[in-house]
């Protein structure tokens, strides 16, 4: 057991944990006012943006990939910019990992908080409106600690999703050691390779860590469900 661990190359774990932290801090961010405003809203646009939040689940990791690809490219306008202003450039590296992430997990994120927030007493929000409260502190301090379930649900499922995804990682950052490669590209090196000891090592790790994640949710929300009975 010790010579298999000592065997293992760490650095495509720590690189997946680490895109996958950065990322659910980042859709955190930008779909708690997303969720908010979806759960909340009756204008005719809901379903257009409920539809474009919801794309990455129905297409082809090829084919966002490639558009996210072609996006971030030098040839794009958001390419330009970065590499223009910042000196960076965004294919194959780690910053447009992050960007690709951030696009293909963003439902994983947005629909459990929405979910969430569509479940809350009405009574509630209006009665901490009229009471002079603003929206901000209304969601902030009635709105999230009563959605604690989905809120741990998102957080958890979007850090997963991001640690397991290869298609998408693949296409826009390659497999480069210590900045692109993560842990899936290098378990599809090593099938490519026919090394199945090293991918069958790998693959285990993904998936005992993968079940303790989605245990930790059901385990959190069962615990919930009972102390509101």
């Amino acid at each position: 057991m010790i010579e298999i661990l000592s065997n293992i190359e760490f650095r495509p774990f720590l690189l997946s944990f680490k895109l996958a932290l950065i990322t659910t801090i980042i859709l955190f961010i930008i779909s708690m006012p997303l969720s908010w405003y979806l759960s909340q809203t009756k204008s005719r646009v809901k379903p257009i943006l409920e539809a474009i939040t919801a794309l990455p689940l129905v297409l082809p990791p090829s084919v966002l990939g490639f558009y996210i690809l072609y996006s971030l490219s030098q040839n794009s306008f958001l390419g330009q910019f970065f590499e223009e202003y910042f000196n960076i450039q965004l294919v194959f590296n780690f910053y447009g990992l992050v960007i690709a992430s951030c696009i293909y997990s963003l439902p994983f994120m947005v629909q459990p908080l929405q979910s969430g927030f569509e479940s809350l007493n009405k009574n509630m929000i209006e009665a901490s409106l009229i009471s002079g409260k603003s929206k901000i502190q209304t969601v902030l301090k009635i709105a999230i600690p009563n959605i604690k379930p989905s809120l741990l649900t998102a957080l958890i499922v979007t850090f997963a999703h991001t640690v397991g995804e290869f298609g998408v990682v693949l296409m826009v950052g390659g497999s480069i050691p210590g900045q692109t490669k993560v842990a899936s590209v290098a378990i599809y090196e090593f099938v490519e390779i026919m090394d199945y000891k090293s991918a069958h090592i790998y693959s285990a790790i993904m998936l005992i860590i993968s079940f303790l994640v989605l245990l930790s949710v059901y385990i959190f929300n069962q615990k919930q469900k009972k102390s509101f009975l």
